[in-house]
This record gives structure tokens, sequence and C-alpha cells, in this order.
């Protein structure tokens, strides 16, 4: 196995390993720090059956089923979602074509946070020899550190409510959405939650700003005026150049990131004519992961 790290502070290329495989403890603990130190991995060149990528994550942790994930699952396994424009000989879609698309957090609208994404790309759109649907990704070990003494010290110890409905509701007024109303079933499963703004990261131990414009709604303890100019500075602050990293999607390509030290984007360049297909499982925080990569 062999771990090549990107210029840009995010993100490394992991190659000399077939994912099929199940992963023995050394090879485990390898990727695990690797996670946390790079944040985002890229595994080249895999052909993972539903089975064998829900078995790769749930090395990592429980894996969740999505609540809103509309029946856009592979057959057998609701843990696997399907992310895809495509629709079928009827004309209805084959998965959720609209997943990611602005910045966020996955799960820090739930009690039980994620721990890490890994997506599995069976087909990526490409105009004129380009891949398109970039996954985009900041790194919040990097925001954290450097913010403002001044408001490190303001939000020590606050928490911010995150609302699952607040990204739902602006991605069904995007053109084009097929997302409905959320049912109050699903809103009673995904109540708002209070999150840490700033928390430990369990792999590395370090400090993450874990505040993301996709879900936080308000900030504890301080009067609405100034919850919500302190939540717009900080997402201007996670906002800058800095902090990002662009992956550009090549078909067989497992992504794996760290939920907890980035926040991420799908890019939405392409067309309808333009088919995506990727298969995604959720991995949730739900393992003791600084003794694991010890």
């Amino acid at each position: 196995m062999r771990i090549t790290p990107n210029n840009a502070g995010l993100g490394a290329r992991v190659e000399g390993i077939d994912l099929r495989r199940p992963l023995d403890d050394a090879a485990f603990r390898t990727l695990l720090r690797a996670l946390g130190a790079h944040g985002v991995l890229c595994f080249p060149g895999q052909d993972l059956e539903p089975a064998q990528l829900a078995a790769f994550g749930r090395r990592f942790g429980e894996l969740e089923v999505n609540v809103a994930a509309g029946g856009f699952h592979a057959p057998g396994h609701p843990e696997v979602m399907i992310l895809s424009n495509i629709r079928d000989e009827s004309g209805k879609p084959i998965g959720l074509g609209d997943a990611g698309q602005g910045w966020h957090t996955d799960m820090s609208y739930s009690r039980e946070i994620a721990l890490a994404n890994v997506l599995h790309a069976k087909r990526v759109p490409v105009r004129d020899g380009r891949p398109l649907g970039d996954t985009q990704f900041r790194n919040m070990h990097a925001a954290y550190e450097d913010l403002p003494a001044e408001v490190k010290a303001r939000l020590e110890g606050k928490v911010a409510i995150h609302d699952f409905a607040k990204f739902w509701d602006m991605a069904r007024q995007r053109p084009g959405s097929i997302r409905g109303p959320l049912t109050p079933e699903q809103r009673a499963k995904k109540p708002p939650v209070p999150q840490p703004i700033f928390r430990l990261h369990p792999i590395t131990g370090r400090r993450v700003l874990y505040c993301n414009v996709g879900y936080a709604v308000r900030i504890e303890g301080l009067d609405p005026a100034e919850s919500e100019a302190m939540l717009e500075f900080l997402f201007r602050h996670q906002a800058q150049e800095k902090y990002l990293y662009s992956h550009r999607w090549t078909e067989g390509d497992v992504l794996m990131w760290d939920n907890i030290g980035t926040i991420h984007n799908a890019v939405a360049d392409y067309g309808p004519d333009e088919p995506r297909l990727i298969h995604r499982v959720q991995v949730m925080a739900s393992l003791d992961y600084g003794a694991l990569a010890a």
C-alpha cells in the first residue's frame, strides 16, 4: 500500500490495495491514521459490489441508513445509497440527483455524528474530455487554528443548533429538485440538535471547527443578533480559498473523507444528459478511534 499526499493541505492517493478484500488490523490502522492526517483518501481503480463497499465502510464503524433516501438504495442494501441523475426506461430517477449540493457536514444534524463518507464512482460525467461533478472539501482543523483568539474565547464551550430541515429545504428550492417536503415521521426522526462549535477530533486529538452553513441555525447562549453575526463570520472564515481542496472524479474511484475535520460540497456542473452514478455509505463515529489509531 502506497499513500501519496496531495499538495493542497488535504487529500492523499492510496494505491496498491484492493478494497474487495477485508482489511487486516495493520492496514486498518494505517488507513485510519491517514484519514486523520489527510482528511480525504482516494483509492483509484476499484470495482466494488454494494456488499463489498458496505463491508469496507463497516470496518470503520456502524453504517447509517439515510432517513430521507427516498428508497434510492442498492437492492438488498439499504445502507448503500444511490446518487445519480440517471432515469430508468419509465422516466423514474434511479438515485438521488442533488445529494450534497451545498457546503455541509453530513450527520451534524444528528446526536450520533458521522466519522466518514465512502463514495464509489460507477459513472462520471465528462464534457470535452474533462470530468464533471467534482467534490470539494475545506479543512476544519486549519479553520479552527486560524480563528482569532477573541473568537475562540467567546465560543469556548458553546454549542450551535443544527437542523436537518435547513439543508433539505434549501435543496428543495433548486430548479429541477424532486425532493418533497419532509414528512412528519422524517421530521420526528431528525429534530434539531446541539453540537459543540469546537470539538476534539477522535483520531487526531486536535480541535476542529464543527459548525457548517448547511445545518447550523443558531448559537445557544448568544442573543439572536450576535448569534447571527457570529455564524456569518464563521461561515465566511471557513470559506477562504486556502482551506479548499477539490477532487476530480475518475470512474472506479473510491473516495473516503473525514466528516468531522472537513466540510464538503458536490459541484453540480453537469446536465441531465451527462450521466453520473455513485454508491455511498455513511460511517458513524461509533468506535474508539483514538485507541484504534494508536
